[in-house]
């Protein structure tokens, strides 16, 4: 299984280091987090991936050629022209993907400990073309389940605004874990192009399609603000 690594981002709430660096080299006890993520996946035996670069992308192609890439393929897919955001960052890595296996998509600024082989084994069961890792944990959003754990809403705890594929019958508010598994018919369902968020073709989708989330109660940090390194740091040694 190939894995999709997102490491474009700038990295704004990582300032000041992101003024000089990709966040995906922020380190966690002295190891930056896409080397730790790249080990990760190949606990679980995936050694193929696709790294998409934009903010400071020299320096990720410099790291990985200085590291031998990890003794894994990586193909690098290099957003130069514009940031395009995770859904626009997913249809331009597209010729590395779609050749109707299963992939997995993981955030550069993530750090789990979730076990992929239950994950995966769930997405294939359910047959879905996306399931998404979900947990219950403190979060400016969420996203909605029905008891099916099939995808309804999407919520800003702080605004009230929310997104309904139906009428809110009790659904269950999960925060999304930055892990999806994806199988390439995505391909033919996504309707935007250009620059554009993921999620808003799942929510889009959501009214008309399965979309099954997963959840679990696995260590997950979404190390995206200086004070978030600190807690990674108490966690992953």
């Amino acid at each position: 299984m190939k894995a999709l690594i997102f490491a474009a981002g700038k990295g704004t709430r990582l300032k000041p280091f992101t003024d000089h660096h990709p966040k995906a080299l922020a380190v966690v006890n002295g190891i930056p987090l896409l080397e730790r993520n790249i080990k990760y996946l190949q606990g679980f035996g995936i050694n193929d991936f696709v790294i998409n670069i934009y903010h400071f992308g020299e320096q990720i192609s410099e790291f990985l050629k200085k590291n031998s890439n990890f003794g894994s393929n990586i193909e690098l897919s290099d957003e130069k022209d514009e940031l395009l955001e995770t859904g626009g960052g997913l249809l331009f890595a597209r010729r590395f993907l779609d050749h109707g296996e299963d992939f997995l998509i993981m955030n550069a600024d993530i750090l789990t400990d979730l076990d992929l082989n239950s994950f995966i084994t769930f997405h294939q069961e359910k047959k879905d073309f996306a399931t998404l890792a979900v947990s219950d944990r403190t979060s400016s959003r969420k996203l909605l389940f029905n008891e099916d754990m099939i995808l309804k809403g999407w919520l800003n705890v702080q605004s009230g605004e929310q997104r309904l594929a139906e009428f809110n019958k009790g659904f269950k508010p999960l925060a999304f874990s930055g892990i999806h598994c994806i199988n390439p018919e995505i391909f033919t369902k996504i309707k935007r192009k250009g620059k554009f968020s993921i999620m808003e073709e799942y929510l889009d989708l959501m009214s008309y399609e399965s979309i099954h989330g997963y959840e679990h109660s696995a260590e997950i940090i979404d190390v995206g603000k200086p004070e978030s390194i600190a807690q990674a740091e108490q966690i992953f040694k």
